[in-house]
């Protein structure tokens, strides 16, 4: 199951155990079973703390247990925890083993405070990237909390578990036998869910923070780079953020980012965090801001109020909210979100190399996204809405020029079709004769635009008729002392490079502000 190389890196990790671990499996006859067989005992080699057994104890078949000897510590795993929950799997090892988790002292002691008894289940996918933080979050809460137990489990293998269900997606994850939570989520997303008071208490923590020199609003490569070279100037800087890493988190493969071939948006979401934190930067996550508060005069201090019903104040804000791709809202389009249906050609373009295509929209950026993909992939068909393209006639005349593109106007996209794995095809309607057509593809990608993430700026700065932050060549907003950063702004070009080199430029710049502005409380001394 594991190769010489495994081997050794994973001898190297299981070092770490100091607390004598017990595999405890419960196996059947069929392949699945030998071959979790052979991955236990090929992991009990690697270090002398841990031991295999066969109990054959659980009703799930093949499935192991990972217990703390003489304790109630132990998680389970039902399936093979490979692919992308092998690290899952390692994390589980050393945890159960006594290695102490990476999380705050806050957040552990905010586990063990939990009272009551919670039975989690997770179905996962080996292919899923969102699947594992949700299975290492439940297992790290589960050793720090007797109380808690959790069982990762992989739905291919028990599709009839899958079905009765009704699982159509992962990770799914039930509480106490019912539905609990869907997608993506961390340790502390989760115990918001559970500790229905954390958020009284962590607004009062809020609310009694000193104020910032700079205020980050957002927590996205715009904004992690703004918080990096603020503190980088020994100022007191914070990050305020709904989810940090924010759109990045849901992106698969990032092949454009200079100096780095290739990464995932999950682990790339995870270095900013990580670089950011070594700064001491106060991050406060899973806070949604929703108004701003202007400084009444030069000096004095801006206010970020949160959905919390907490507010922050600071000398100065960078805005970095980020902005959410404008969707069409038919069927199929979120179910196979990153499984065929995509909104950047120049990120995930080269994953379509040789297949076929469709773009839906006709401004500048879908035309472009067609021209671009028409070089990669087999064939593009272009779908707009309007009876006719809206690009630079420049655009439409090189798109018109390519032999494998095809162009549909006065069309309605209905729907994204797939096979419950990825896109198969789309349905659209022709607008003129009402006629229904359908196209055999592989990949839809949407160019019908970015919403920027700014509802809640209304009225207090200046946007522009598209809901984008007005901002200089410094980032500086309509008002002094306020700056922006990232997709959220009128630069052009939306792209984690550029939103990283805004967001310094941008938090330079507040910088460079508060070095040239007398805080009002020392004006009025004066």
């Amino acid at each position: 199951m594991l190769d010489a190389n495994l081997k050794t890196q994973l001898q190297g990790y299981l070092a770490r155990i100091t607390h004598p671990v017990e595999l405890v499996a419960s196996l059947d006859d069929g392949q699945s079973s030998a071959e979790m067989k052979e991955l236990l005992q090929e992991i009990a080699e690697q270090s002398p703390q841990i031991t295999v057994v066969r109990r054959d104890d659980d009703a799930r078949r093949p499935s192991f247990s990972i217990n703390r000897v003489g304790t109630d510590v132990g998680v389970r795993f039902a399936g093979l925890p490979m692919g992308h929950e092998f690290t899952s799997l390692v994390l589980a090892l050393l945890q159960v083993g006594g290695y102490p988790p990476k999380a705050s002292p806050e957040l552990i002691e905010r586990i063990r405070g939990l009272d009551g008894e919670y039975r989690f289940e997770t179905y996962f996918s080996l292919s899923c990237q969102n699947c594992p933080d949700v299975v290492q979050a439940l297992n790290l809460m589960s050793v720090v909390n007797p109380r808690i137990r959790h069982v990762a489990i992989d739905g291919a293998l028990f599709q009839k578990e899958v079905e009765a269900r009704g699982v159509m997606a992962v990770p799914a994850v039930f509480l106490n036998g019912e539905p609990f939570a869907q997608g993506r989520m961390g340790l502390e997303q989760i115990l918001a869910k559970l500790d229905t008071g954390s958020v009284a208490r962590q607004a009062a923590a809020l609310e009694a923070k000193e104020p910032f020199d700079v205020l980050v609003v957002g927590g996205g490569p715009a904004g992690a780079a703004a918080a990096i070279y603020a503190a980088r100037k020994g100022i007191r800087t914070g990050v305020v953020a709904e989810r940090f890493g924010g759109q990045v988190l849901d992106t698969m493969a990032i092949e454009n980012f200079v100096s780095v071939q290739h990464t995932e948006g999950p682990k790339l979401g995870a270095a900013l965090e990580e670089h950011v934190r070594e700064y001491g930067v106060d991050i406060m996550n899973l806070q949604t801001a929703t108004a701003l508060v202007p400084p009444a005069r030069p000096g004095d201090l801006a206010e970020v109020k949160l959905a919390s019903g907490a507010a922050l104040k600071a000398r100065t804000v960078v805005l970095s909210p980020g902005a959410r791709w404008r969707t069409m809202n038919v069927p199929g389009e979120d179910a196979y979100r990153n499984k065929g249906v995509a909104f950047c050609p120049h990120c995930d373009g080269p994953l379509f190399k040789g297949k076929r295509v469709a773009v839906i929209g006709g401004g500048n950026s879908g035309v472009e996204a067609a021209i671009d993909l028409a070089g990669i992939t087999a064939h593009v068909t272009l779908i707009e809405f309007d009876s006719r393209l809206r690009a630079d006639q420049v655009l439409q005349d090189k798109l018109h020029s390519l032999r494998n593109v095809t162009v549909v106007t006065s069309a309605q996209t209905t729907e994204v079709l797939g096979d419950g794995a990825k896109v198969t095809g789309l349905s659209y309607k022709d607008r003129t004769s009402g006629s229904a057509h359908r196209i055999e593809l592989e990949g839809v990608f949407v160019q019908i635009g970015l919403v920027p993430n700014t509802e809640w700026l209304k009225g207090t700065i200046a946007l522009s008729p598209r809901g984008e932050i007005e901002v200089d060549a410094r980032g500086q907003t309509s008002v002094p002392g306020i700056f922006a950063a990232g997709d959220a702004t009128t630069v052009p070009y939306k792209q984690i490079v550029i939103a990283m080199g805004e967001g310094a430029k941008a938090s330079l710049a507040a910088f460079d502000h508060l070095i040239r502005t007398t805080p009002a409380e020392l004006s009025a001394a004066a």
